[in-house]
């Protein structure tokens, strides 16, 4: 059972030197991991708005992950709702720290309205507090219009800038084996981006090679976390998580529903899928709502905590 927990209106000071793209780290806040072009680094302002400069950096910024990339510029009122999301996710996070010493956690948003799937969560990646403080997060994005996906790691910041479809953060904290695994991972470049497949589709087969969507990354990185003996590979990566009993999200896809996809969206792709399935309408993707339920399952993880940012 989720626990839910609203926030507050108001927001508070700056939460995060990462999000507001200071410091020294060599990947900080909004850069890839890939050596592709940097995003443009964003100074936030203090008090949830943005300057109209700022606008202009998010409209033009090229990587999604969980939402259409429709181009529009961002409004003062949907910056302001994403940074008051971001900073209370950093406070619920340092008070989860506090707490028990927790210092990686999945964390999901939801860029996109999934209700007919049964889902409610879009994108997930793994966030960990740094050793100076602030909270990042590493994660797979799409390139706007191709079907290629980068690695980046970026602060809280700006994993929730974007054009949310709801206001809602969601988390597990795991084991502190799974954190002390996962986290000497995401300290490492080389590491985190082993299993990294560019070929994107954001509907790609969970026991498939060929395509690798954001969600399917981090829960192969998990894999490779927690067996890095024997999982260097992404079948290998599979082949533990059919082991440890994951279970993908099954959507009801009919031909003209893949037909559209395939042809309006570069980014969608089925031909990885067995005949058997595919021409059955059953699409077996990897889905943030998915993961959660089997970390709690598996007992890699704790039940999830949804964060609620109201008006």
């Amino acid at each position: 059972m989720m626990k839910h927990i609203p926030l507050s209106r108001c927001a508070a000071s700056p939460f995060s030197r990462a999000a507001r793209g200071e410091g020294d780290d060599a990947l900080a806040a909004g850069q890839p991991l890939l050596g592709i072009p940097r995003w443009v680094r964003t100074p936030w302002m203090c008090c949830g708005f943005a300057t109209l400069a700022i606008a202009a950096v998010l409209a033009s910024a090229p990587a999604h992950a969980g939402r259409s990339c429709e181009a529009k510029k961002p409004t003062p009122q949907v910056i302001e709702r994403g940074m008051k999301l971001a900073e209370q996710t950093s406070a619920a996070l340092d008070a989860e720290h506090a707490k028990s010493g927790t210092r990686v956690v999945a964390l999901g948003r939801a860029g996109q309205d999934l209700g007919k799937y049964g889902l409610r969560y879009s994108h997930f990646g793994w966030a960990y507090k740094t050793p100076e403080g602030p909270w990042r997060v590493a994660h797979k994005l799409n390139e706007c219009g191709t079907a290629v996906g980068h690695l980046y790691r970026q602060g809280l910041g700006e994993f929730f800038l974007d054009d949310l479809w709801r206001y809602e953060a969601v988390y597990a904290v795991p084991t502190p084996e799974v954190q002390q695994r996962l986290l000497a991972v995401l300290q490492d470049t080389g590491r985190t981006r082993a299993l990294q497949h560019p070929p994107y589709s954001m509907v790609s087969y969970v026991w498939g090679r060929k395509y690798q969507q954001s969600n399917q990354w981090a829960l192969e990185t998990l894999a490779a976390a927690m067996e890095p003996a024997s999982v260097r590979t992404r079948d290998q990566a599979q082949a533990w998580l059919q082991f440890k009993g994951y279970e993908p999200t099954t959507l009801k896809l009919g031909p003209l529903t893949r037909m559209g996809g395939r042809v309006g969206s570069a980014n969608i792709a089925f031909d990885d899928h067995p005949n058997e399935k595919r021409f059955s309408d059953r699409i077996e993707t990897v889905t943030v709502d998915s993961v959660l339920a089997w970390l709690q399952r598996a007992q890699l993880a704790g039940a999830p905590v949804v964060l609620t940012s109201r008006n």
